[in-house]
């Protein structure tokens, strides 16, 4: 008898083979020592259209909203049909007794798996593989300590729910406001609230009135003294006048020891927004990158919500530590303080991002520059959380001149613990004179005003929405809750992507920022939708019911009640806003006009469509009728069609005969489709 095992991609599951000793090469699969290890191709199976419920869901009516579908239905795609037969047949050979379900670790690993499972109507028992690192030997680890796949019953089904919540607003969302206004509005359950973020904060600033402001700064020979702002030059020359050439009494001299206790370990979106803001790297390219260093054996498990290691860990810190201080090529810490990088308590699905220790023993000169990069940052990351605190002396001087205080402050680095691993300078870090006691005066040498002007907020970088994204409704939720926040870690880099691939949001490079700017689409279309659909707080809300679905507090079906609840809601109450029409304007050539509504007829990818959506009107390119002619409508046909009813065309390819001929074209309407005939013997 046979274990399957079922990994999420080919990579995966060769590595899981190497170690199980299933060596053997078949069609689909593995094979060897009792095992046979097959593999998904991401997501093998997905929900299915609106139109596999009702072939009638083809066409984009108001009056068929919301589509709330009974029973789900899912689709293979074609390219993933052959997997997926291989897993159907491997799944239901009588020679296997038992599923290994070593998808990734995580809530859409346990949904390919689970998807793929049922479709194939087995019913065998399941076990969970649940790792967080590809080495052998946590491999080995992992399948000696197989859990019972019941014990992930939760996370499937917040998955589950997940994808079906996303499928509904998508669906019913993008249909009804597109619509409303007349074109194609992809709405989407995250990435319209991510989309929110980014066009308040240009809100923010288009708002925002800057204020000239002016401050007196006196020169005590080594030492500058800084007076408060003024709201006027005139009252900062006032003051300036009365200092010059007198003197600043010492009221007192305030010095403080403080330590800074170095950042906790990285998960993936603090490494993400680090990547950002230090390297340039996208949020997908890391993510990218640290999925790359974890099929090499090189990192652990990328898409984790956690900056601790698990108690049971300690012992094997400084070996990391040493294989981390090699990747970075310095010398590792005389002192490892692993105690405060472990804490089971703090460790959800996956411990925090750490390089193995195989990583150390690699050649990086080989690895991509993005991938070495990501792992010395990762690298850099464990340094600087095994080592002491940095301790610093802050001094803060406070005077007195002509009546008005002047204040001074500088920072002495006592000991730099876990900054001599920091990648950016401390600006606050300087010296200041000795020996200043209260009642000392000061001599001013000079008396400077300098002019200052307060700023606005500045432009969201992936590293600013990232976190926006991570606090989103934070204030409105539960201290305890387990998930707050847009999206999760594992999501977040596909938001931002979506938000960019259609085109509500776009990169723009300024020195060595690039920003998150919204487009002039994505400014119409939150100025257009409904605070439910915009709102990080309600999006925020979602996350953690889900978490609570995951623990088993919440039914699933209470919370998909939820959702249809508001989309019944928002179809029914929702109304374009007024003058609305014009923050759409089209970007497509006209073709001509619509023969059914007489709305405008503009070219797309797969044809020709009326851009008011409720009428449906379309003549696609790869008709049957136009197909089986070996012939593709042109602009230019199509132009003729609509202008005229009639375009001469010719190339037309005859089955009977072999050869092609010209004939005119007669375009037919009957109010549901576009049909076509010929015409002979006429010019």
């Amino acid at each position: 008898m046979y274990q399957l095992v079922i990994a999420e991609k080919p990579s995966v599951a060769q590595g899981l083979a190497a170690v199980l000793g299933a060596g053997q090469r078949r069609e689909g699969y593995l094979e060897g020592n009792g095992w046979l290890v097959s593999w998904c191709v991401g997501h093998l199976a997905e929900l299915a259209d609106a139109a596999a419920y009702d072939p009638a869901y083809a066409k984009w009516r108001k009056e068929d909203l919301p589509i709330l579908p009974e029973h789900w239905k899912f689709t293979i795609s074609p390219d993933k049909r052959d997997q997926f037969d291989t897993l159907r047949t491997l799944l239901r050979r009588e020679d296997v007794a038992e599923v290994v379900n070593a998808c990734d670790a995580g809530r859409e690993g346990e949904l390919i798996f689970r998807t793929v499972y049922a479709l194939a109507g087995c019913s065998k028992p399941i076990s969970r593989l649940w790792i967080s690192s590809m080495e052998d030997e946590a491999i080995r680890e992992g399948f000696t300590h197989l859990r019972p796949g019941r014990e992930y019953d939760g996370l499937h089904q917040a998955a589950l729910c997940r994808s079906k919540a996303d499928w509904l607003v998508g669906i019913n969302a993008t249909r009804l406001f597109s619509l409303l206004y007349g074109c194609t509005l992809n709405i989407g359950r995250v990435v319209s609230p991510t989309l929110a973020l980014v066009v308040q904060r240009e809100v923010e600033i288009a708002a925002f009135q800057p204020e000239t402001f002016y401050t007196v700064e006196l020169d005590c020979g080594g030492l500058t003294l800084a007076g408060e702002r003024k709201p006027s030059k005139k009252e900062a020359q006032e003051a300036a006048a009365r200092c010059q050439g007198s003197t600043a009494t010492v009221q007192a001299v305030e010095r403080r020891e403080k330590t800074e206790k170095p950042p906790a370990l990285f998960d993936l979106t603090t490494l993400q927004r680090e990547a950002n803001r230090t390297l340039g790297y996208t949020a997908q390219q890391t993510l990218d990158y640290l999925q790359a260093l974890y099929d090499k054996k090189f990192s652990t498990y990328p898409r984790t919500d956690s900056r601790y290691l698990t108690d049971d860990m300690e012992a094997g810190v400084p070996a990391l530590v040493e294989a981390a201080a090699s990747i970075c090529g310095v010398a590792a810490p005389e002192t490892v303080l692993a105690g405060q990088v472990c804490d089971s308590a703090r460790v959800s699905d996956h411990h925090a991002v750490v390089p193995t220790a195989s990583a150390g023993r690699a050649d990086l000169e080989a690895l991509p520059i993005g991938e070495r990069e990501i792992l010395r940052l990762v690298s850099l990351g464990l340094l600087r959380a095994v080592c002491p605190p940095c301790r610093s002396a802050e001094t803060c001087i406070t005077a007195l001149c002509a009546g008005d205080p002047y204040t001074a402050k500088w920072k002495e680095v006592l000991s730099p613990g876990w900054k001599v691993h920091a990648q950016t300078a401390d600006a606050e870090v300087g010296t200041g004179p000795d020996r200043l006691t209260e009642g000392q005066t000061l001599p001013v040498a000079a008396a400077k005003i300098k002019t200052g002007k307060t700023t606005p907020p500045k432009h969201h970088t992936e590293d600013s929405l990232l976190s926006a994204m991570e606090t989103a409704g934070k204030e409105d939720m539960p201290e305890d809750a387990e998930r707050q926040g847009i999206g999760t870690p594992a999501t977040r880099a596909t938001i931002l992507e979506k938000l960019v691939s259609a085109g509500f949001v776009e990169r723009k490079k300024a020195k060595k920022t690039v920003s998150l700017l919204p487009t002039p689409l994505g400014t119409a279309l939150i100025t257009v939708l409904p605070e439910q659909l915009q709102s990080p707080t309600l999006t925020a809300e979602w996350e953690h019911r889900l978490k609570e679905v995951e623990r088993g507090t919440l039914a699933p079906g209470d919370f998909m009640d939820e959702i249809a609840a508001m989309l019944r809601e928002l179809v029914e109450t929702c109304r374009p806003v007024e003058g609305g029409a014009v923050l759409f304007p089209s970007t497509r050539e006209t073709v001509g006009r619509c023969p059914r509504c007489g709305g405008t007829v503009t070219e797309g990818r797969k044809g020709f469509f009326c851009e008011d959506r409720a009428c449906g009107f379309a003549i696609w390119k790869d008709s049957k009728w136009w197909e089986n002619k070996k012939k593709k409508p042109t602009k230019s046909i199509v132009a003729a069609l609509l202008k005229d009813g009639r375009a001469q065309v010719s190339g037309l390819w005859s089955e009977k005969t072999g050869k092609t001929y010209a004939a005119t074209v007669l375009l037919t309407d009957d109010g549901m489709r576009a049909s076509f005939r010929l015409e002979f013997g006429h010019e």
